[in-house]
């Protein structure tokens, strides 16, 4: 079975899908599933690159087997130690007792802690190889994309970039596992969320890496989720260099807190008048019914960002409270930014909003507007006003796409 899954001279996917599990890291929405990708290089010496999440053990060994029958595997490259890619490892080693355990200074203390191994350590620093007969593997240490202990693997037989979470994004691999057997559109939208929610944070190492890497010819991008890149890996490293770089696309993402629909009627209608004035990309968001990584991955994506609240107890809704913080901690740099909102007896959304604008430090679009009791003339008035200007910004800034 598992030739049908060779990615290129005796090198195997041998991943799983994970379509049981609801929350990623318990906290980010699966709608979709996951795949934790690890593979198999069957030459002389047997190589693994990284393992699987636990609840897939068995499935994983069984695949192991069946491409390398009683031969022992003799070293499991750790990329990377989260336990959705180490999970495997305690199994593995008890399955194959003299295998090394290949990583970096800061992978050890990493596996250690988790799963109490203390032997078979070997350890590789940047440039470092490790000869498998047919196969070479070289190693390029990448700290903070996105754990400290982070490293990429490179075959230079068959030019295959092991990336770990690199290049990786959300949603089980249906059948296909390469980029040239799949819809991508889907997937470019769950490798974004990825990336705007668990390695955002850390844009500047990306860079770096990538900068590190730019020397290789890379004609496969093999990542520990989501597919795997054999016809155009140029695709999936313009996207990481893009997102790292802050580069954002004309549209503009509306996103509020509303108790009793007074600052969504604000939404919508400020929605409208972008709309009218020929911004095609506008999302709107309640903050209450969308989770926060869907919200923080479409802000990555468009330049401009709008920002709404009622009062809530004198500080901001909660649900919008929530994303300004994932925000504030995404570093995410070069948007646009609005704030519009509603109060009755008493303020503290609006000015919650704009004490987070000043915090990050994205170009202010207008004054705030905030409506009492309900937005009247004069609030609809200011954000006609409002979106008028949203949207010239953004004629100005993408004149090619007028």
């Amino acid at each position: 079975m598992n030739c049908r899954l060779s990615i290129k001279d005796k090198i195997h996917w041998i991943g799983v899908n994970d379509r049981e599990t609801t929350l990623f890291e318990n906290y980010w929405p699966l709608e979709k599933g996951v795949a934790y990708n690890s593979y198999l290089i069957n030459d002389e010496k047997v190589a693994i690159i990284d393992t699987v999440k636990f609840n897939k053990t068995t499935e994983y060994l069984e695949k192991i087997k069946e491409i390398i029958g009683d031969k022992p595997v003799d070293y499991l490259v750790v990329n990377h130690m989260e336990p959705d890619h180490s999970g495997s490892m305690l199994a593995l080693l008890g399955t194959y007792p003299d295998m090394k355990i290949v990583g970096n200074k800061k992978t050890f203390p990493f596996i250690e802690g988790f799963y109490g191994i203390t032997r078979n350590y070997m350890e590789v620093v940047e440039g470092d190889i490790i000869d498998l007969g047919f196969h070479k593997l070289t190693f390029y240490m990448t700290p903070m994309v996105h754990w400290p202990e982070t490293m990429m693997t490179y075959e230079t037989t068959s030019k295959v970039l092991f990336s770990m979470d690199a290049f990786g994004g959300f949603g089980a691999l249906d059948g296909g596992i390469f980029d040239d057997e799949i819809n991508y559109e889907f997937y470019e939208d769950e490798t974004r969320r990825y990336y705007s929610n668990i390695v955002a944070k850390y844009s500047a190492m990306v860079q770096r890496s990538l900068k590190k890497l730019a020397g290789l010819d890379i004609q496969i991008v093999a990542p520990t989720h989501g597919p795997i890149w054999r016809s155009n890996p140029g695709e999936i490293i313009g996207l990481y260099d893009k997102w790292s770089r802050y580069e954002a696309e004309k549209g503009v993402v509306i996103v509020y807190g509303s108790m009793y629909g007074n600052t969504a009627k604000m939404a919508d209608f400020l929605a409208r008048i972008i709309a009218e004035n020929g911004i095609k990309d506008v999302k709107v968001f309640d903050a209450s019914k969308t989770h926060p990584s869907y919200i923080l991955s479409e802000i990555w994506k468009y330049k401009a960002a709008v920002i709404g609240s009622c009062a809530y107890n004198t500080k901001v809704f909660s649900s919008v409270e929530t994303v300004l913080a994932k925000l504030s901690n995404s570093s995410l740099k070069d948007r646009y930014v609005s704030v519009f909102g509603n109060k009755s007896w008493s303020g503290g959304g609006v000015s919650g909003i704009n004490a987070f604008v000043d915090e990050i430090g994205w170009e202010r679009i207008g004054e705030s507007i905030e409506a009492t009791y309900s937005p009247k003339d004069a609030e609809f008035k200011a954000l006609t006003e409002l979106g008028e200007a949203i949207a010239a910004k953004l004629h100005e800034t993408y004149p090619e796409e007028n």
